[in-house]
């Protein structure tokens, strides 16, 4: 550590009065310290035998500080991950020099996954082998002359399916064919862990982009995604190289060459146009919506990004499959994809006749919106991760500063001091495949937080479903707030989902605790529409009767005896009247109105036009036997809890 790391550390934790332990953690995030320097406030305090609660508020402070740092690096991290992928996107936009923009995609990659080396192979035909065409990294020159036959190696398991593969140790690894030549190559270099990812132009496989380590290592499947986009660019700068040498030599051969040039000048520079407009566009953080209004002025039509559903289903797979816009009647329909995610598709509508280098323009556009949604993505997750870590908070009570848990939930735009729900969301179908039950509670989680965020709320993945915290509206009730999560969130993920409320609480910031009981008893209403077999629906405990005495949090006894009779006991206050009385004695006499009247000292008519009287209050199933059950527990919970009138 450098003396001034030493000093700074020392000087704010020999002068911070109590209170402050964060101080000294603030100015090492401030210069961007080392980890290591985080530890010196804390020894620091115990070699002047501070107290120990002045060492364990530092000790606090210190995790939190490095949970920040952390949090930063992993920031800049995907920050530096799409600059990266920006700015080789706008190489592309401007395309002059193959070998320029293939090593620049190649250096990049090696920068962001931090490996030894990375290479580019591609396929060659004519000569029916692949060769190395790009290295960054390496230093043995036999590795770099290589030519492989084709199905060789690691890479010729990748041009083979098509797909990813890693391996963490090379020479280990029986999954691919190996060969003298290659493995050779391998140990002149030092390799051990190679990731390699396929350049697809359409359904071919053109070559491979690699990424290797001279030691063993596991590659995260985030970084296997970052090498997939890069390849995918790749591949599309050798189309385009591809696509402006078919043309110049289309423009060579015509006889007619005045005419030519102009119309085809006129097509490429419309292209160039459209290149240089969506750069622009990726550069200022524009969204899809700019990108399909960009390309509409440019192919003079009108283009819209659509969901994928609303798109027919024949044409999209058909573009996905063959990596091109493809036509559909008077359209032209362009998938958007990224490592193998369908996530929408451009259409170019009444448009039938479209020239090659403006159907090249709608796949470029395509591509540049998949970066976009990747893009918007990676800051969603980032806002769902801390929407979430602030509702974990809650729940475990970690954290129960109230000005801090207001200041962290006011930054997300949600209100601690506002009247709040805790919902319990959960799938109720359930798959034999763990793959497709993971897939279907990311959806969930997916859904769940966009309502969260939509509604200034939280979300957070919990047992097994979702916990979400959503603040209740004026005139509104925790079941209907219920059933409108359950049928949003199914709507969202194209099944049932089954949704508990809890009653309302209030004062979150000061008593984070009840967030944790509140989460109990919407469970526990979770637990009882399922055992029901009330799935796809939402309630509260309310809504289940006397049973909602068990599964409510507050044992709310006086709400429940006021939903069941409330409105027959306030008839009486206001009219003098004993409907009241009369209930209990019409049970009580085996709801026999002969019985009661006797009991009562009155003729059966009177009884007769109470019990009536009693229907219009209470409902006319009010004698069914779930609906007379719970009204007779009622009127004994009501006698119990006013003594001095029964």
């Amino acid at each position: 550590m450098s003396s001034d790391h030493v000093q700074s550390a020392r000087r704010p934790a020999a002068r911070t009065p109590a209170g402050s332990a964060e101080a000294p953690f603030l100015e090492l995030l401030a210069r961007g310290a080392p980890t290591a320097a985080y530890e010196q406030p804390v020894l620091l305090a115990r070699a002047e035998g501070r107290p120990a609660e002045w060492i364990d508020a530092l000790e606090r402070a210190r995790l939190l500080a490095l949970r920040v740092r952390a949090e930063l690096e992993g920031r800049r991290r995907r920050e530096a991950e799409l600059s990266a992928l920006f700015e080789t996107a706008h190489d592309l936009a401007g395309l002059r020099d193959l070998d320029a923009v293939l090593q620049a995609i190649v250096q990049r990659a090696r920068s962001l996954l931090g490996t030894d080396v990375a290479y580019l192979t591609l396929n060659d035909p004519a000569r029916g082998d692949t060769y190395m065409r790009v290295t960054e990294g390496s230093v043995a020159a036999g590795f770099q002359q290589l030519r492989l036959g084709m199905g060789e190696g690691l890479g010729g398991l990748v041009a083979q399916t098509a797909r990813p593969y890693v391996t963490d140790d090379y020479f280990e690894d029986a999954r691919f064919q190996h060969t003298g030549t290659i493995d050779a190559g391998v140990r002149d270099e030092g390799l051990v862990a190679i990731l390699g990812v396929p350049l697809m132009l359409g359904p071919q496989v053109i070559g491979v982009l690699f990424a290797a380590d001279r030691r063993a290592r596991v590659f995260e499947r985030e970084q296997i995604a970052l090498l997939g986009s890069f390849a995918a660019l790749a591949a599309a700068a050798i189309d385009s190289a591809n696509l402006l040498t078919e043309t110049r030599s289309a423009l060579a051969g015509l006889e007619r060459a005045n005419e030519i040039i102009r119309d085809r000048s006129g097509v490429i520079e419309r292209a160039s146009d459209v290149h240089d407009r969506l750069a622009e566009l990726v550069l200022r953080g524009g969204g899809v919506h700019d990108v399909a209004a960009a390309v509409s002025q440019v192919l003079d039509g009108d283009v819209e990004f659509t969901e994928a559903a609303t798109v027919p289903a024949d044409a999209l797979e058909a573009s996905r499959a063959e990596g091109h816009a493809v036509p559909y009647g008077s359209d032209w329909i362009a998938a958007v994809t990224a490592g193998g995610e369908l996530l929408g598709a451009l259409v170019l509508r009444g448009h039938p006749g479209l020239d090659p280098v403006d159907q090249r323009t709608l796949e470029r556009a395509a591509m540049v919106t998949s970066l976009l949604l990747l893009a918007r993505r990676s800051a969603a997750e980032a806002e769902q991760r801390v929407r979430g870590e602030l509702l974990d908070d809650l729940l475990d009570a970690r954290d129960r500063d109230p000005r801090l848990l207001r200041e962290r939930a006011a930054r997300l735009h949600a209100d601690l001091d506002a009247t709040h729900v805790v919902l319990a969301a959960r799938l109720d179908a359930r798959s034999a495949d763990a793959e497709q039950e993971a897939a279907a509670r990311h959806r969930l989680w997916s859904a769940a937080f966009h309502l969260a965020a939509t509604r200034h709320g939280l979300a957070a993945a919990r047992d097994g479903g979702t916990v979400l915290l959503l603040p209740l509206r004026r005139g509104d009730s925790a079941t209907q707030l219920a059933r409108r999560t359950a049928r949003h969130l199914g709507t969202g993920v194209h099944e049932a989902v089954t949704v508990g409320a809890s009653a309302p609480v209030e004062n979150l910031a000061a008593h984070p605790e009840t967030v944790a009981a509140a989460y109990e008893e919407a469970r526990r209403c979770l637990d009882a529409l399922r055992l029901l077999g009330r799935t796809g629906d939402g309630a509260a405990a309310q809504d289940f009767g006397f049973l909602g005495l068990l599964l409510a949090g507050d044992r709310d006894i006086a709400g429940f005896v006021d939903r069941t009779v409330g409105a027959v006991a306030a008839y009486d206050e206001r009219r003098g009247t004993e409907l009241i009385r009369t209930l209990e004695a019409y049970f009580a006499c085996g709801m026999s109105p002969a019985r009661t009247k006797d009991a009562l000292h009155v003729h059966v008519n009177t009884v007769a036009q109470r019990l009536e009287r009693v229907g219009r209050l209470l409902g006319q199933d009010w004698q069914t036997p779930a609906r007379a059950l719970e009204i007779q527990l009622a009127l004994r919970l009501h006698r119990l809890s006013a003594p001095a009138q029964s």
